[in-house]
C-alpha cells in the first residue's frame, strides 16, 4: 500500500503534464485558418469531379481518375504540413538554401528531356507518368529564402530594421527563380514579383525600396513588350482581356465562356454536378486555372461568393499570425504567404470574371495540381509554425 501511495501522485503528475502539453499545442494550433484550408481543399475534390467525370479523353474512361489523384495529392499535402508544425520553421532555417537549391534545380530540369510543355508553357516535369511544376516550391523557397536573410541581423539584434547589404542579397536570390520563369511563365512570375514586394514591406526595410522594385517591375514589362520577347499566344491572352469581344470564337473563348458559365448559375446555381457549361466541357482546362467557373455556375453565388469567404479567413487569420509573430524572421514568412494567397486568390478569380488577364494560375486549394497543392499545405504548416512560437497567452 505504502508504494501505491508513494507512486501515484508522480504517475497522476505525470499524465497531468502530457495532457498538459497536448492541450496547449491544441490551442496553439490556429483553428480557423486550418478548417477554411481543409474546407476549401475538399470543396476542390468536388469541383474536379464535377469538371473532369465527362471528360473521357483525359480520363482515360475513369470518371473518379482526377478525383482519386486530387484526394493522393491532398494527404500527401496535409502530411507535409504536419510535418513542417512539427520541425518548426525555426528548426527547418538551417534547411532553407539547401530547399532554396532543390528549387532551383528543379526549375532548370525543365529545359531537360525531363520538361513538359503545356498550353504553350514549358513549366512541368514528366516523372513517372505524373507531372510537377518546380516553380510551385519556388514559392516556398523565396520566401523562407528572403526571410532568412532579411531577419538575420535584426533577430540577433545587430539593426532595427535590414540594411541595404541584405536587401540586395535577398532580392539578388529572388531574381534567380524569376529570371527561369519570366519569359515563359507570366503567372508565375507575377506570383513571385508579388511575394518578393510582400516580403520587402514586411522586413520593415525603408519605403523607397519597395517603390524602387515596382518602378523596376513596370519598366521590365514595358521592355519585354516593346521588344517583342513574349510569345503570340501571351500577346492573345492581353488582347483578349482587353477586348473580349473582338475575337469571342478564338483569343476571346476562355474569357467569354467562362463569363457565361459563371453568369448562368444565377444566385443559388444549377445544383452540383448539373452545369450544362460545365457537363458541356465549353470552358477550357475547368479543373484547373478555371476551376472557379464550375463553383459560379453549379453552387451559384451563394457558393461562390462561400469560397471567397473561405479564402478572406485564411487571409485574415495570416495577416494576424504575421502581426503577433514573435521575431522578424517569422513575419516575413507569414507576410510572404498572405502576399503569396492573397495575390494568387484575386488573379485567378478575376479572370474568370474577366476583369484580369489570363495568367495560368491555380487557386490555392481547390485546382488541381499535385504541387500546387503541395505548396499550399506547406504554406499552412508554416503558418501553423509561426502560430505556435507565440506565448500561450497570445494564442
Amino acid at each position: 500500500m505504502s508504494v501505491h501511495t508513494l507512486t501515484l501522485p508522480a504517475q497522476r503528475g505525470g499524465t497531468w503534464r502530457r495532457l498538459s502539453a497536448r492541450d496547449s499545442a491544441a490551442r496553439r494550433i490556429d483553428w480557423v485558418l486550418l478548417l477554411a484550408a481543409a474546407a476549401l481543399s475538399l470543396l476542390g475534390l468536388l469541383l474536379i469531379y464535377s469538371a473532369t467525370r465527362n471528360r473521357t479523353e483525359i480520363t482515360n474512361g475513369d470518371p473518379q481518375f482526377f478525383l482519386i489523384r486530387q484526394a493522393i495529392n491532398l494527404v500527401v499535402g496535409v502530411a507535409l504540413a504536419v510535418g513542417v508544425m512539427w520541425l518548426g520553421h525555426h528548426r527547418l532555417r538551417s534547411a532553407v538554401p539547401l530547399f532554396f537549391a532543390f528549387s532551383m534545380a528543379a526549375m532548370l530540369l525543365v529545359f531537360t528531356p525531363l520538361g513538359t510543355e503545356i498550353n504553350g508553357q514549358r513549366a512541368w516535369l514528366s516523372v513517372a507518368g505524373y507531372t510537377l511544376q518546380p516553380g510551385e516550391f519556388a514559392k516556398v523557397a523565396v520566401t523562407l529564402g528572403m526571410a532568412l536573410i532579411l531577419a538575420a541581423q535584426v533577430d540577433a539584434g545587430d539593426r532595427e530594421q535590414p540594411g541595404s547589404r541584405a536587401i540586395w542579397q535577398s532580392l539578388a536570390l529572388a531574381a534567380a527563380p524569376l529570371a527561369i520563369v519570366v519569359i515563359d511563365d507570366m503567372g508565375m512570375a507575377m506570383v513571385l514579383s508579388v511575394i518578393v514586394l510582400g516580403v520587402l514591406l514586411a522586413s520593415g526595410a525603408a519605403l523607397r525600396w519597395s517603390i524602387g522594385l515596382i518602378l523596376a517591375g513596370v519598366v521590365a514589362a514595358v521592355l519585354v513588350w516593346a521588344l517583342g520577347i513574349l510569345d503570340q499566344y501571351q500577346l492573345d491572352r492581353f488582347a483578349a482581356f482587353a477586348d473580349p469581344s473582338r475575337d469571342p470564337a478564338g483569343v476571346g473563348y476562355n474569357t467569354n465562356q467562362a463569363r457565361i458559365a459563371i453568369g448562368s448559375g444565377g444566385l443559388t446555381g444549377t445544383g452540383l454536378f448539373n452545369g450544362t457549361q460545365t457537363t458541356g466541357q465549353f470552358v477550357p482546362e475547368q479543373h484547373t486555372d478555371f476551376i472557379f467557373t464550375v463553383a459560379g455556375e453549379e453552387l451559384g453565388f451563394v457558393g461562390a461568393g462561400g469560397i471567397i469567404v473561405l479564402v478572406g479567413l485564411i487571409l485574415w487569420r495570416a495577416l494576424r499570425i504575421a502581426r503577433e509573430a514573435p521575431d522578424l524572421y517569422s513575419t516575413i514568412i507569414a507576410a510572404g504567404i498572405v502576399a503569396w494567397f492573397a495575390f494568387q486568390s484575386f488573379e485567378n478569380i478575376g479572370m474568370a470574371l474577366g476583369i484580369m488577364p489570363v495568367a495560368g494560375v491555380p487557386l490555392p486549394f481547390l485546382s488541381y495540381g499535385g504541387t500546387a497543392m503541395f505548396a499550399s499545405w506547406i504554406a499552412i504548416g508554416l503558418l501553423q509554425s509561426v502560430r505556435m512560437k507565440r506565448p500561450l497567452s497570445a494564442a
